[in-house]
């Protein structure tokens, strides 16, 4: 009896560490098949599943979240033919929003049992981001513009999620080709369903300049109109002959600003200088190096030599564009450029080389910082923050102001050691205008090689970088430049699947990079595109 037992306790042994195994397999399994975008902290799946009845309701147990229970009722009805209504409690059978202050801002738990749906948060944020990850859970055809009949099942499991990052940027460049509001709007619609949360919004190029300033009307009417564009390649030189223009409005800019906010997106405008400032100087040629120079609005693509002089007139209507700039977009920062200032102008100019000499400076490079610091002054008197490309390291800047890395992470690592809040944004894994695939075969695009694997293997916390400085880096940032992309189903092409690279890496947790992996899941999550018509690339499939 006692061999028997024996027996039987370890058969009972196998058969419960063989159960266990395939639970922890499934649980596996179910982080790879549920397909999340960008990957949640924590997911443990469950048997089962929750069906959306026609007569379930919305609940929220808070004012917080009424905003985000609409945009839900309203996808679904649209989507289902649901009637759905949202109503106040604290519990329901249907989907259930709750408050739970032990939650950061951005984080929220969402549990799936067949009774109910909830999501808990301490924040309408962190709410809408639980809604995001809802809607991939649920058939993908309920996340497009068109009505369907299915049955609406969702998984059961627990999932407890928050940022890695604080910042999750995307970068449109408007200045090169104009972009109507609805396309900006359809652009920011896309960053939210993946949790990006910062909006970088670069207004201002050497071909055109594209947002109101009452005080200088001559802005939006030269600066923003450019008599040709390029055809082909930079090194094509061939022109339409066509003029091309197109500013916003400031009543449209708050409008694109408030819109972003429902989403909880944060705007950051871009108000080039001292150079890419060409559009400036053919309606105010005062403020550059020659008065008396005839400018027009660039018609190439490249970096302009025609540059803002140092001039006093010259800071008093730049601090008058930031001022109304400021006025705006309630966010803490305002993005200057700084970036790509040719100095052979500054070289030539008497009054920048007597300027040199009264400031006891080096050279232009000197001059340049010196122009940096007297705006950073500024924007940092009126209570905001200032952004600019990694060449405003050059020379000091105040305590606050943050630094958006491009040329690689040289000047991240430089300003977080320096104890300056840092974006990565290097061009080699975030520029999409970059090509994704054969140049033979792809768009055209400036040059480059950026295929998805390439962004994806991206990782922010860099060895150069002590623990401590490791904090300051607050985030990354993809952007889409628009020399050679001139509508948002071009952009959308080249922005995805690469910007589901830099969702995930700046929203999901420090992990050993596993690209087949992610590749497969960008590939289950295809319908889910396709639901919400982004006209994206698949040449990663053959990569």
């Amino acid at each position: 009896m006692l061999i028997l037992s024996d027996l039987n306790n370890r058969r009972m042994s196998r058969i419960f560490l063989a159960l266990m195994g395939l639970f922890l397999l499934s649980g596996i399994q179910a982080q790879n098949s549920y397909n999340i975008i960008p990957q949640p902290k924590q997911l443990v799946a469950m048997p089962g599943s929750f069906t959306l009845k026609r007569n379930n309701a919305v609940t929220v147990g808070s004012e917080l979240f009424q905003p985000v229970a609409e945009l839900l009722v309203n996808q679904l009805n649209r989507a289902s033919g649901f009637a759905l209504t949202v109503k106040k409690g604290t519990s329901g059978t249907g989907i259930v929003f709750t408050e739970n202050p032990k939650l950061k801002p951005e984080g929220y738990r969402l549990n799936v049992t067949a009774k109910k749906v909830e999501i808990q948060a301490s924040t309408g944020q962190g709410a809408f981001y639980g809604l995001q990850t809802l809607l991939q859970l649920m058939p993908p055809q309920l996340s497009g513009t068109e009505a369907t009949a299915l049955a609406v099942s969702i998984p059961n499991c627990v999932i407890d999620d928050e940022p890695r990052f604080g910042y999750r940027g995307m970068m449109l460049d408007v200045g090169r080709y104009f972009f109507p509001v609805e396309d900006v709007k359809r652009f920011i619609d896309l960053m939210a369903v993946y949790k990006l949360n910062t909006f970088h919004w670069h207004l201002t190029e050497d071909q055109g300049w594209r947002i109101e300033i009452k005080k200088y009307p001559l802005l939006t009417q030269v600066s923003s109109v450019r008599k040709e564009t390029m055809l082909g390649h930079y090194r094509d030189k061939k022109y339409d002959g066509k003029s091309y223009g197109g500013f916003y409005t400031q009543d449209q800019v708050k409008d694109i600003v408030a819109y972003a906010s429902s989403k909880y997106i944060n705007v950051i405008p871009e108000i080039e200088m001292p150079g890419h400032s060409q559009a400036v100087l053919s309606a105010y040629p005062q403020f550059g190096c020659n008065p008396d120079k005839i400018y027009q609005v660039a018609t190439r693509w490249g970096v302009s030599e025609d540059v803002l002089a140092p001039r006093e007139e010259t800071f008093t209507f730049l601090q008058d564009v930031l001022t109304e700039v400021m006025a705006l977009f309630p966010g803490q920062y305002i993005h200057i450029g700084g970036d790509e200032c040719p100095k052979t102008q500054w070289r030539e100019s008497r009054f920048c080389q007597d300027l040199i000499k009264k400031l006891g400076l080096k050279d232009e490079d000197e001059l340049q910082s010196y122009f940096i610091r007297r705006i950073d002054k500024f924007v940092t008197s009126k209570g905001k923050k200032l952004l600019g490309w990694d060449e405003i390291l050059e020379g000091g800047l105040s305590p606050n102001a943050m630094v958006m890395s491009w040329r690689g992470v040289k000047g991240g690592v430089e300003a977080a050691k320096q104890k300056h809040d840092v974006v990565m944004s290097p061009n080699s894994f975030f520029y999409l205008d970059y090509y994704q695939g054969d140049s033979k075969t792809e768009p055209l695009a400036i040059g480059g090689n950026l295929p998805l694997s390439k962004s994806y293997s991206f990782e922010p916390d860099l060895p150069e970088l002590t623990a401590e400085e490791t904090k300051y880096v607050v985030g990354i940032q993809a952007n889409v430049w628009t020399e050679y992309i001139s509508n948002i189903k071009y952009a959308e092409y080249m922005t995805y699947p690469r910007a589901l690279a830099l969702s995930e890496i700046a929203w999901s947790p420090k992990a050993p990079k596993d690209f087949p992996a992610f590749k497969k899941r960008v590939e289950k999550h295809m319908p889910y595109m396709d639901a919400l018509k982004i006209n994206y690339s698949k040449v990663f499939l053959k990569q």
